[in-house]
Order: structure tokens, then sequence, then C-alpha cells
């Protein structure tokens, strides 16, 4: 193997970090560093030798597991990344435009998309340095087992929060496209035994399996390009179909209009769930390492770069959805976007389509995040056991036991989306990238501008994250479920 199968791995404008790496060391500390592919009686021969390419081959697969050459090219790691990016919180932005106005909305979207860049910036330069392409490991370099934990728990977090949404939507959309097909009315229509049955009928089935493959992730990304439902104006339809009544005076007529004009600023105990929402859509952390890691002559910069485009287009779309959404609903607009269709139009065969389309993709997709979960616990609790069918099977069913729980318990998606961005979220966007940055990048003095910014960051993070848990709890408080707040 020469040195050149390993540069492509270094960054473009960090080649030298990657030379001193393997240069001759200084004195016994720095050769202890430096000599991590040698072996324990290597001598400086041997060390000189080792920077013109050549290294134990035991030594150099370790370090090819998290730096192996990457084989996707870079319009594919964008539509990837886009992706992963774009999930089931897009169809809670409408409700955010509607509880913050159209420009305290954009001005939260363009904030939440910024910050959630640097904190790519913040973690590429972390993996640069502290050796590793793996969240976990990464944590357990920075702080330890306590930092593995942390970045277990807040993927986990967010990947149950995923799965719950996805649910979610199977749980609203589920009852009324059967209705639409079929007129059924019976008792199992209700939308906690649907969830269930679906969830035990197909996700269970699948999650069972010991590799699910492509065709389920596949068959995602095609549905999920047909997210965006179009923009018809039903509700003016109903409003104006409302209004034909003779007991509607001037004051109705008056509040109609009110009803269906923008707003530009609006404050409520609604808008504190706005940024967790955003920050619940932005979120994509997790797969960036993985996706850096398979980039094709990958550096630092270019998948700076797969990261800029993949979060301007979610930009874009995000900005589009929320407010054609909102400009169809108004404050009428719920949490779920599809949902609030069928206070309106229920027949229509475009809509069913993308409800079918939607349903079909996040039923697919809730395998998909659960393989994860699983396989994080199996290498946390039960790494140095065998393989059991058993164990296999008693997780997934333990993971989708306690989503459908959530589902049926938690009152509506707007909870799982605020305490998921206002917890887990805000952990993978702010605070971990900028503790880690500040715990592994040594190249960067402390006084500096990169790590003050990033120290920041972390503070930022932290307020907001107490912040919005403590507002979503008073909401809770003073909206109980079933008051009508929030709805």
């Amino acid at each position: 193997m020469e040195l050149k199968k390993v540069c492509t791995e270094a960054d473009d404008d960090s080649t030298a970090s990657l030379d001193d790496r393997f240069t001759e060391p200084i004195d016994s500390e720095k050769a202890t560093i430096n000599s991590h592919f040698l072996d324990e009686d290597g001598d400086a021969e041997s060390h000189k030798f080792l920077t013109n390419g050549i290294m134990k081959k035991k030594k150099y697969e370790e370090y090819q597991e998290e730096y192996h050459p990457g084989h996707t090219s870079f319009g594919m790691s964008v539509f990837n990344l886009s992706n992963a990016i774009m999930g089931s919180g897009i169809l809670g932005l409408s409700y955010a435009m509607a509880n913050t106005g159209i420009v305290l909305f954009v001005v939260l979207l363009l904030g939440v998309a910024i910050l959630s860049l640097y904190s790519v910036h913040l973690l590429l330069m972390t993996a640069k340095e502290g050796g590793s392409l793996i969240y976990e490991k990464l944590g357990e370099r920075a702080f330890g087992w306590p930092g593995k934990m942390a970045a277990f728990g807040s993927i986990t977090l967010q990947n149950i929060g995923a799965m719950s949404s996805y649910l979610f939507i199977v749980k609203y959309e589920l009852p009324e496209v059967i209705r639409a097909f079929m007129g059924l009315d019976e008792w199992y229509m209700n939308g906690n035994y649907l969830v269930v049955f679906v969830s035990i009928g197909i996700i269970l089935p699948l999650c069972i399996l010991k590799n699910l493959g492509k065709w389920c992730g596949c068959v995602c990304l095609i549905y999920k390009k047909y997210n965006l439902p179009c923009p018809m104006p039903f509700m003016y339809h109903h409003t104006n179909h409302s209004m034909n009544g003779t007991a509607l005076g001037p004051h109705a007529l008056h509040n109609g209009t009110e009803m269906c004009t923008p707003k530009y600023f609006v404050f409520n105990s609604q808008t504190a769930y706005t940024v967790p929402i955003l920050a619940f859509s932005f979120v994509c952390h997790p797969e960036i390492l993985p996706i850096y890691s398979e980039l094709k002559d990958r550096s630092r910069r270019k998948m700076q770069n797969v990261s800029n485009l993949s979060i301007l287009a979610m930009l874009v779309m995000y900005m589009l959805s929320a407010l054609f959404g909102y400009l169809t609903f108004y404050e009428n607009v719920e949490a779920e976007l599809l949902h609030t269709f069928t206070k309106v139009y229920k027949f229509d065969t475009m809509l069913l389509l993308v409800r079918l389309a939607v349903l079909t993709a996040v039923t697919l997709t809730v395998p998909i995040v659960l393989f994860p979960i699983r396989s994080s616990i199996n290498t946390m609790l039960f790494s140095q056991r065998e393989f059991s069918w058993v164990r296999h099977m008693l997780i997934a069913a333990f993971i989708l036991l306690f989503n459908n729980l959530l589902v049926i318990f938690v009152p509506t998606i707007r909870d799982i989306f605020g305490f998921i961005g206002s917890s887990a979220a805000t952990m993978l966007i702010f605070i971990l990238p900028a503790a880690f940055y500040l715990r592994l990048v040594k190249s960067v003095p402390m006084h500096s501008v990169q790590k003050i910014s990033a120290a920041i960051f972390l503070v930022v993070g932290i307020i907001f994250m107490f912040s919005s848990l403590s507002l979503i709890v008073m909401d809770w408080i003073q909206n109980p479920p079933g008051s009508g707040g929030g709805h």
C-alpha cells in the first residue's frame, strides 16, 4: 500500500496535518502518538520507512475501518444528505409559520440553517483531528464513556422521535385513506388500532430481518419526492361556502376576512414550538460522518460543499412547503399538514395519491430507522456476545412497543416535534459538535476566534435547550390534552 491511498482521506487544506502524523518523532511522547501503525518494536528506520507508505497490514486494516476509500459521487452524496435531512418535520413547518408569522419564521428558518452549517463545519473539523468518522467514537475520545453515552443517547432519542413521527402519520392518515376508498367507519378505523395493526403486520416482520436490503430505502427515496402537496385553495372554498348562510352577519364576515389574512409577526404559547420544529427538521448530523466516509476523493472542504448544497436545497423546499401550507389554511393549519386537508376536502384524487405515497414511505422508513437503534444497543450492551435471533427480535419488538405507546398516549405530533427538537436535536446540532470541537481540536488555540465562537455556540445551545423545554412544559401545563390548545 502506498501512502497516497491514505492521503485521499486528508483535507485539501490540511495535508500537512496528515504528514505530521507520520513524521519523525521529536520526543518519546510524540513517538507514542505518531507510531500508531508501527510494530511495538519498530525502530526509527522502520518509522521513516512508514512515511513512504508501508505500514503493518493489521494496523492499516484497523485504520481502514474508519478511513476506507469512498466511492460515492458528489451529486449522489448531495442527494443522500438531502434525503437524510428531509423527514416528517416538513409537515410541521406550516404550523410553525402560523404561530410565528411569515417574517419571523423566515428569519428563524435562515438562522437554524446557518447554525446547522456551522455545526457541520465543527463536526468535520473534529472528525479530522479526532481521528474517527463515527459519532460515538468522537464522544468517547473527547469525554470517555460519558461522551460516548451522550452521543449514543442523543442519536437514539432522535431516531425514536423520527419513528414516532412516522407512526403518528400512519395514525393520522391511514383511517382517512381507508374511509375514502372503502367508506368504512368501523371500530377498527380508530387510528390507535390501525397503527398497532400496521406495526405488527408490516413493520415488525421487516424489522426482524437480519439485513433489510436496499429496496426499502429506495422506495422511500422515490416517494419522498412527492411529500409536498400542491397548494389548492380548499380553505377559500370552504370559507365562502360557510359564509353563504343567512345567519352570518357583518361581524362574522369580518372575522372570516381576518382569518384569511396572512400574519407577519405572531407571538403566542405555540411559538415556543417553532425553533424545536426547525431543529428537528434540519437534523442530519448522525448521517454526516457516514456520508463523508463514502464520499469519493473526500476532503473536508468537499464534504462542506455537499452539506452547503443539501441544506440550501432543503431550505428552499422548507420555505415553499411552509408558505404554501400556511397560505392555504392560515391559522387553521394543524401540526401535521396533510391531516388539515381532511377538514375541507376528503376525496380529492391527487390528495389521496399523496397520502398513499406518504403512508408507503413512512411505513417502510420505520424499519430503516429502527435498524441503527438496535445496532447501537447491541454494540453498547452485547458487543461481546454472538448474534442471537431471540435478542434480535426482542429488541425490535421492544422498540416498536415503546414507539406505539408514545403514539397512542402523546396527544399530537407537535409534542414529538417540540420535545425531540428541544432535546436530542439541540444536542446533535449545537451542544455535541461544539463540545467535541473544543475538546479534540488541539491545533487551534483556546483563545482564538474559532474556539471562542465554538464556546459561544455551545452556551447558546445549552440555554436554548433548557429554555425551550421549560416553555414547552409550561404550555403542556397551561393547555393540557383535550383543552383544544395547540390543535
